[in-house]
């Protein structure tokens, strides 16, 4: 059985707030947990007038403490904003708050526009020193050496799952080289994923972490009960997508009848393109559709998000979709 998973920005809706999100998300983890999804992820993003999960070791340890079971992590925490040891302290908290549940997930990206990198106080203009970053974040969450000079209190010891993140060849390569896990952001750059997967599996050495390639594919997924409502739900997403491309993020829009009545052609053809991992529709619409991409990409696990307008809708999306993962196992 492919394992499920969700990944969470605690989107702020339009006509809604910060607080409500927060709330939602945790009310969504605690249904995610019920319907047997394996992981509650929730993303790092800065100076986004549409995402609540800014400081995202703090919704962790939110979601954390609100649920019993599911694994809750990052998808991901953007390693160039933060020191190594700063993201193992808060992790190695995490971790010993709530011992083998807590995974790290971590990208690249800043996750933000230069002039807000700027007020995290980190400069975009450095080396690019990523993988050294990861050595020394996961070198931080093993075992502590008795001539280590600098440890994670708490942190050392505590192994916390370390995952890289990507949307390109660069996270597949180093994931490979490193034997860590891999997630790719398929749910919104889908271009380079076949040939990143290709490399990630080719390239994969066994580790201390991971003895296979372990591969995690992300898709969005607008799902309902009627005709018509899951195309209608995505339009949300279409519209929020389309604004931050053209320099314009804001809340999570309502949907809309008919999104090329507030999209042009070109605008939207550059959207459905790079939302090609989604799948929306009724039951049977999400089961074939979920059923192409398992067979085409043959991932370990599938992490499932839901940017839905409507909280309730929402929240039954992404039951109908764990029902539909469920049947994979019964067949």
């Amino acid at each position: 059985m492919t394992r499920y998973s969700v990944l969470d920005l605690s989107p702020i809706v339009e006509g809604g707030s910060a607080g409500q999100s927060l709330r939602n998300t945790l009310d969504l983890a605690q249904h995610a947990e019920r319907w047997g999804y394996s992981r509650y992820w929730l993303a790092e993003h800065h100076n986004m007038p549409g995402i609540a999960s800014a400081a995202t070791s703090v919704v962790i340890g939110h979601v954390a403490a609100g649920t019993k079971t599911i694994r809750v992590g990052s998808g991901g925490v953007m390693l160039p904003n933060h020191a190594p040891l700063i993201v193992a302290e808060q992790f190695g908290t995490l971790a010993t708050l709530y011992p083998d549940r807590i995974d790290l997930g971590v990208g690249r990206a800043p996750g933000t526009d230069m002039q807000t990198a700027r007020a995290l106080r980190r400069g975009m203009d450095q080396t690019d020193s990523f993988p050294q970053d990861v050595i020394e974040l996961l070198g931080y969450l093993g075992d502590a050496t008795p001539d280590q000079p600098v440890r994670a209190v708490p942190g050392a010891g505590t192994h916390v799952p370390v995952w890289i993140l990507g949307s390109s060849l660069y996270g597949a390569q180093l994931a490979a080289q490193l034997g860590l896990p891999y997630a790719f952001a398929s749910h919104f750059a889908p271009a380079a994923l076949v040939e990143a997967v290709e490399i990630y599996r080719n390239r994969f050495q066994p580790s201390q972490f991971s003895d296979a390639p372990r591969f995690m594919l992300a898709v969005n997924a607008f799902a309902a009960d009627e005709e018509g409502t899951g195309s209608y739900l995505m339009t949300s997403m279409q519209q929020a997508f389309a604004r931050l491309r053209t320099g314009r993020p804001g809340p999570l829009p309502r949907p809309v009848e008919d999104i090329s009545s507030v999209l042009d052609a070109g605008l939207l053809r550059m959207v459905n393109h790079a939302l090609t991992c989604s799948v929306s529709g009724t039951p049977a619409q999400i089961r074939d559709s979920m059923a192409t991409l398992l067979q085409r990409y043959q991932p370990d696990e599938v992490i499932v998000s839901a940017p839905i307008h409507d909280h309730a809708a929402r929240l039954r999306s992404l039951e109908i979709t764990a029902e539909v993962m469920q049947s994979f196992s019964d067949t």
